[in-house]
């Protein structure tokens, strides 16, 4: 793969992956318009704003299946988060798809064009981008916790629209330089901003023994990240055998435990700890979001442990209250991250976390409707599906 780029011309119309409320998924012409970037060459920019040629966008979200204990009669459902979460069900949360809209926030590329202004990046460099605009006047980002900036536009949920583009114009200050890492790699920047956030928030420290729950791509970065902290012993949980062979290759001393749907919460935390050789979770790591997942964490973490929520649920959750209580038990939550991708620039750059088995399928923009089939398909196999926006990997 190569690693080296020379300015960049543009040459073909900017195209964008689009879906809407009726979950329709396609490909269209869409803004900033080609032919414009080619005259403008920067001048009609915002201060401070840059255009980037897209080259990678990960495709966030995968095909989860659960069983819902808390539902009678117990019912086989599915969960997926963000871009997936989108196009299928057209909402997270209050984030709601109400017109046509474009995915992707997971993307890196090469700067075409800059604003007189900006003077830190020029045409040619190659860059990974954060994806949240801020107004830097809230209390949030005045604290530096500007991710919950309460005038948030995070490109990819509605109304704002995403990255999976050709091209895009974005702050500079959220286009980080990657000089020489890989586009793919600049890509998955973006979840191992979100695993990082939950390293941080939740504390996991050296010697650790630390659960994590779900073996998708979140949870797999999250491993990686447990591995180059320290923590052991580490058990992975999931309901695919396949995702846990994956996990093993990834971080080969870990533990992995195949998620019994038909067991209560404290036998599956039995299960866990027996997986550990015996030992309770310090800390539990859950990234899925699912109802029954939360309780086999509460139940399966040491008195005065933590449970730390990465994963995206539903609005409405029961937990088990008095175990909690019982056993001072910290329920933390995440929303997104702050101040990662500095940091995750030098973890990948220097090799202490290692993304290159995450990226299982890859796919031209073109082509993007199959790679989304893909992504939500369960018996795909897929990990971390990328779509390629030009003709350079």
């Amino acid at each position: 793969m190569s690693t080296t780029t020379t300015v960049e011309t543009i040459t073909k119309p900017n195209i964008g992956v689009f879906t809407n409320p009726e979950h329709k998924l396609w490909i269209e012409e869409t803004a900033p318009n080609a032919d414009d970037l080619k005259q403008s060459k920067g001048e009609n920019l915002p201060a401070g704003w840059v255009t980037v040629a897209i080259k990678n966008t990960g495709i966030c979200g995968y095909h989860l299946q659960t069983v819902h204990h808390d539902i009678s009669p117990p019912e086989l459902t599915t969960s997926s988060r963000s871009d997936i979460h989108f196009w299928r069900h057209g909402a997270i949360g209050p984030m709601i798809v109400e017109n046509n809209h474009i995915l992707g926030h997971e993307s890196s590329g090469v700067i075409l064009a800059t604003h007189p202004s900006v003077t830190h990046l020029v045409p040619g460099d190659r860059v990974a981008i954060e994806p949240g605009l801020i107004c830097n006047n809230c209390e949030p980002c005045l604290t530096g916790r500007y991710n919950g900036c309460e005038n948030m536009r995070f490109l990819s949920t509605p109304p704002v629209h995403g990255l999976l583009r050709r091209y895009v114009n974005h702050p500079a200050c959220w286009c980080h330089k990657i000089d020489d890492m890989s586009f793919e790699n600049g890509a998955l920047l973006e979840p191992l901003s979100v695993a990082l956030a939950g390293m941080e928030r939740s504390g996991v420290a050296l010697g650790d023994c630390v659960l994590i729950c779900g073996a998708g791509p979140i949870g797999l970065i999250t491993l990686l990240c447990c591995q180059a902290a320290g923590a052991c012993p580490i058990v992975i949980t999931d309901v695919d055998q396949g995702r846990l062979q994956h996990a093993q290759k990834v971080c080969p001393r870990a533990k992995t435990y195949k998620v019994d749907t038909s067991l209560s919460a404290p036998d599956t935390a039995a299960e866990i700890i027996k997986a550990t050789g015996g030992v309770k979770p310090a800390v539990a790591l859950e990234c899925t979001g699912v109802e029954s997942s939360v309780a086999n964490a509460i139940y399966s973490v040491k008195f005065g442990g933590k449970v730390f929520v990465i994963g995206v649920g539903k609005p409405d959750m029961v937990v088990p209250f008095m175990r909690l209580s019982t056993q001072e038990i910290d329920l933390r939550f995440q929303y997104r991250y702050s101040n990662t991708w500095p940091r995750a620039i030098r973890l990948v750059r220097d090799g202490v976390v290692d993304l290159g088995s995450l990226v299982t399928h890859r796919f031209s923009i073109e082509d993007a409707v199959k790679a989304f089939d893909t992504a939500g398909d369960v018996k795909s196999g897929a990990i971390k599906v990328m779509i390629n926006s030009s003709d350079e990997e």
